[in-house]
C-alpha cells in the first residue's frame, strides 16, 4: 500500500521560512517524478514544484528564487524549502508521486503565513 505522508507545516509570518516534508512508503521512490502542489481556499490545486529521478527540478513561477525541492532517495523523502513566505503562500501543500501510470497523493499539511 502506497503511503505519502506530509509534515513541516504550520503557522509563520511573512518573510519566514518552513521545510516540508514527505516520507514515501510503498513505491519504487527513487524512479518517481516527486512534487508539491497546493490548494488555497476557494480556489483549484496548483502544481509548486518537482523534482524528477535524475534530479532535474521546476518551480512554478510564483515560487521561483523563494522555494527548493530536493530528495532523498535512501530516505525516501521529498522536501520543500520555503523562504520569503508570503500570505498568498497559504494553503494546503500536498506532496505527489508520480511514475506511468501511477499518480499518488499524500493527505496535505496546511501552511499559514500571517501578513
Amino acid at each position: 500500500q502506497v503511503h505519502l505522508v506530509e509534515s513541516g507545516g504550520g503557522l509563520v509570518q511573512a518573510g519566514g521560512s518552513l521545510r516540508l516534508s514527505c516520507a514515501a512508503s510503498g513505491i519504487i521512490f527513487s524512479i518517481n517524478t516527486m512534487g508539491w502542489y497546493r490548494q488555497a481556499p476557494g480556489k483549484q490545486r496548483e502544481w509548486v514544484a518537482s523534482i524528477t529521478s535524475g534530479g532535474r527540478t521546476s518551480f512554478a513561477d510564483s515560487v521561483k528564487g523563494r522555494f527548493t525541492i530536493s530528495r532523498d532517495n535512501a530516505k525516501k523523502t521529498v522536501y520543500l524549502q520555503m523562504n520569503s513566505l508570503k500570505p498568498e503562500d497559504t494553503a494546503v501543500y500536498y506532496c505527489n508521486a508520480f511514475y506511468i501510470p501511477n499518480d499518488y497523493w499524500g493527505q496535505g499539511t496546511q501552511v499559514t503565513v500571517s501578513s
